[in-house]
């Protein structure tokens, strides 16, 4: 299933042209880059490529629903209007439109979930090798979990099966670690940097979750 081509001695993420981290936030009011962001993010959907199953298919697909309609918005609106996402959203709003931020919503949401399961993971597995074959808690564990805290309360009971099969084929979380890098890559390597990716996602998910919830996201 997987299209990732990871280089020799390289990890997933040297095959991202944008990171998260670099995904600039306006120090005045949080605003966060459309562009950056989006493409962060649909480099983002391959990872469920690496996941290895079918399965996860609709999950990626979801997501990258979620980003071209965002992108879409961008292209269609004035110049300037759109350079944040919370000014993307402000604009389309008062244009008596939401397709777009309700796609930014449930981009948000995907990428909640993806950050909770590999948060889980890192946290519950801090001091346990990234290819132990007996970790405090498999992978699976923590895509569980974060699936119940973030997707699930959505879902209609059409959808909820498909994921909760996505979060059943996930892979085990020695051979995950494996799948992250390229040949000959030390996987404590690779766990260093889904710490630095997964901590700038969070960052940027938490400033996104807030305005979402707020009045001015609202239709």
């Amino acid at each position: 299933m997987s299209t990732v081509q990871i280089p020799a001695g390289k990890t997933w993420f040297d095959t991202h042209k944008v990171h998260f981290e670099d995904v600039p936030i306006s120090a005045d009011d949080q605003g966060i880059s459309t562009t950056e962001f989006l493409n962060a993010s649909e480099a983002t959907t391959t990872l469920f490529d690496l996941l290895g199953s079918v399965a996860f298919t609709p999950v990626k697909n979801d997501m990258m629903t979620n980003v071209t309609k965002v992108r879409e918005r961008q292209k269609a609106a004035p110049q300037g209007s759109s350079d944040t996402l919370q000014a993307l959203c402000k604009t389309e709003l008062a244009s008596k439109s939401h397709k777009a931020t309700e796609g930014l919503l449930w981009l948000v949401r995907g990428l909640d979930f993806t950050a909770q399961s590999l948060r889980a993971d890192l946290t519950s597995n801090a001091a346990v090798a990234p290819t132990e074959a007996k970790p405090n808690k498999e992978l699976a564990d923590g895509f569980r979990a974060a699936y119940k805290n973030t997707l699930a309360p959505h879902h209609g009971f059409l959808i909820k099966p498909i994921f909760s099969a996505a979060m059943s084929a996930t892979p085990y979380r020695k051979d995950f670690y494996v799948r992250l890098g390229g040949q000959g890559t030390d996987p404590e390597t690779v766990r260093q940097a889904l710490e630095k990716w997964v901590s700038a996602l969070e960052k940027r998910v938490e400033i996104l979750k807030t305005f979402l919830a707020s009045k001015e996201a609202k239709w």
